[in-house]
């Protein structure tokens, strides 16, 4: 440009062929031109298509190559501490394992704590339970009298009538009661009165509320509460100690034999305490063997010499009645002696057997002590 002609074109008057004058003049109209639909479509489908794969490219060739650059640049101690780091993952993942097994174990431990203490204390308190229960029973046995070869026809009005002046009575009962028929239950019986026709005799007990009490029941042991029928009463506790000094075996009675059929035949040789024929529960008959108590050991001495007496029409067997602790004993100290013994004969036989000669007299040793030995003057110069 020449000087001074941009400015001149800038101006009102400027020419209309100035170059920069076309640049700030007003636009030409757009000219349009007709394409037809179809080619359009395509042309724009097919303007992106090739727009998204550039930019699909553009978005994809970075990556890969960033990654194949970072696996050249990846150095030794990189991989170093990847695998430190892996490590260190395991050995937190083995540590929470261990964790929660130990922590299992210790739930099956207080599981098994537990249920342990819960037996213990279950089976304490049902051994506190027994023991009371046994105290209980002692005690109940101890207020307990026994009252045997009792009539069929006794009662309860009876039983009270007799013992309510030692003291006041807390309950009486029936037993050995024989049904008139196995379908009945001995209760049903006993309420009903329906007993077997062979049925002679019951027992009962008679519970008192002090001890005291039931010890001097005991005073009417041997009374005659019905015609032919003498009473036994006894302590209904185990511990009472029967007298085995004072009483003698019968064997060989008869099976329907009475208590006082046996007083009457030993109470010639003393005062009986008491009588006890054995008897089977069911049936009430007796087994065929029985006791007498007296009151002295002499009295003893004198049934011994009724052995083989007759008694309704059976040759009765009388013998002393053994003492348990004795016999127990009694075994192991009889073995002794008899082993000793059989030791002393088999020695005896083998010396007797065997051939004695005479003893030989044994060499006394000499405690003169012993002299050294020298040679002879002569031999030692032929020597030299």
């Amino acid at each position: 440009y020449v000087v001074g002609q941009v400015s001149g074109s800038l101006g009102a008057a400027a020419a209309p062929a100035a170059p920069l004058a076309r640049l700030f003049r007003a636009a030409a109209p757009p000219v349009l031109v007709a394409v037809p639909g179809g080619n359009k479509r395509k042309h724009a489908e097919k303007e992106k298509k090739v727009s998204e794969d550039q930019s699909l490219s553009a978005v994809q060739e970075p990556p890969v190559k960033a990654k194949k650059a970072r696996k050249k640049e990846r150095s030794e101690a990189e991989k170093k501490l990847s695998e430190r780091e892996n490590a260190l993952e395991q050995a937190d993942e083995e540590e929470d394992q261990k964790l929660f097994q130990n922590k299992g174990k210790q739930k099956k431990k207080a599981s098994q704590t537990i249920t342990k203490s819960v037996i213990n204390s279950s089976t304490s308190a049902t051994a506190k339970q027994q023991k009371r229960k046994r105290v209980a029973d002692e005690a109940a046995e101890r207020r307990t009298v026994f009252v045997g070869n009792l009539p069929v026809s006794c009662t309860l009005q009876v039983l009270k009538s007799l013992f309510k002046k030692y003291g006041q009575i807390q309950s009486i009962r029936f037993r050995s009661l024989i049904p008139a028929e196995d379908t009945v239950s001995k209760k049903v019986a006993a309420i009903k009165h329906k007993l077997h026709p062979n049925a002679k005799f019951i027992n009962a007990y008679v519970v008192f509320k002090e001890e005291c009490d039931a010890q001097k029941a005991l005073k009417e042991n041997g009374t005659e509460i019905a015609s032919g029928f003498h009473i036994r009463v006894d302590t209904a506790s185990k511990t009472s100690s029967h007298d085995s000094k004072r009483s003698v075996f019968l064997g060989n009675l008869s099976y329907d034999i009475h208590d006082d059929a046996v007083r009457e035949h030993f109470h010639v040789c003393g005062d009986i305490v008491g009588v006890r024929v054995v008897r089977d529960r069911t049936t009430g008959l007796g087994k065929g063997f029985g006791y007498v108590l007296f009151e002295n050991t002499d009295a003893v001495h004198l049934a011994l010499k009724l052995n083989n007496s007759v008694l309704m029409g059976r040759k009765v067997r009388v013998q002393r009645v053994a003492d348990k602790k004795k016999a127990q004993k009694s075994p192991d100290q009889s073995r002794a002696p008899k082993d000793r013994v059989d030791k002393k004969k088999k020695g005896k036989s083998c010396s007797n057997d065997s051939f004695v000669g005479e003893k030989a007299s044994p060499l006394k040793k000499s405690t003169k002590p012993k002299r050294l030995k020298t040679t002879p003057r002569n031999k030692a110069g032929k020597n030299k």
